[in-house]
């Protein structure tokens, strides 16, 4: 039996018929469900997120290092704390059509950030790929972007296998500081 928790249920007012279940609201992930900030079709002045993060300061965008072509970004909905992501500033929305340069620099931006991720929270292995177009789970398939995402060793819990629910340990703002200070310079 968890700490606290007793043999018999404990009354929630509200949320239907009792049982032994805590709950954990987060009310933030609706924004996410119901596709807030998405993009209402393919074009870049169709919303796209990634074309207008850019403009934005660091901290409002949540950019943690500019390059060229590219620019790394903190995932405003995480699979995990520190989960990055790395942007061509091109709208662009196949690997292939990426010229040279913006691949190599994709390619080198992912490398730093893994380095910053090492440094900054002792990632101990990652998950790195990109999902091409919606069929295959591209959340914004119109604009190209590859996903980092740091890995420990016993990161993954009962809380998204059971609750569906993932539970970061830092605000977003505290990560991009913290990210932005490891990032390598090179």
């Amino acid at each position: 039996m968890l700490l606290g928790m007793t043999s018999e249920p404990e009354q929630q007012i509200g949320v239907g018929t009792q049982d032994a279940f805590q709950r954990l609201w987060t009310p933030h992930r609706m924004a996410y469900i119901q596709g807030e900030n998405k993009p209402t079709g393919p074009g870049a002045d169709d919303g796209c997120p990634f074309c207008v993060i850019p403009a934005m300061s660091d901290e409002d965008g949540l950019v943690v290092r500019r390059g060229e072509h590219v620019y790394a970004v903190l995932n405003l909905y995480p699979y995990n704390g520190g989960h990055l992501m790395t942007v061509p500033y091109r709208h662009v929305a196949d690997y292939t059509d990426l010229s040279g340069p913006e691949t190599a620099e994709l390619g080198e931006l992912t490398k730093q950030a893994m380095t910053a991720l090492r440094t900054a929270s002792g990632a101990q292995g990652f998950n790195i790929g990109m999902n091409q177009g919606s069929v295959a789970g591209a959340g914004i398939a119109a604009h190209l972007h590859q996903h980092i995402v740091p890995r420990w060793g016993g990161d993954t819990n009962f809380m998204p296998v059971v609750g569906h629910t993932r539970v970061l340990p830092q605000l977003l703002a505290d990560t991009r500081k913290m990210l932005a200070e490891a990032w390598p310079t090179s």
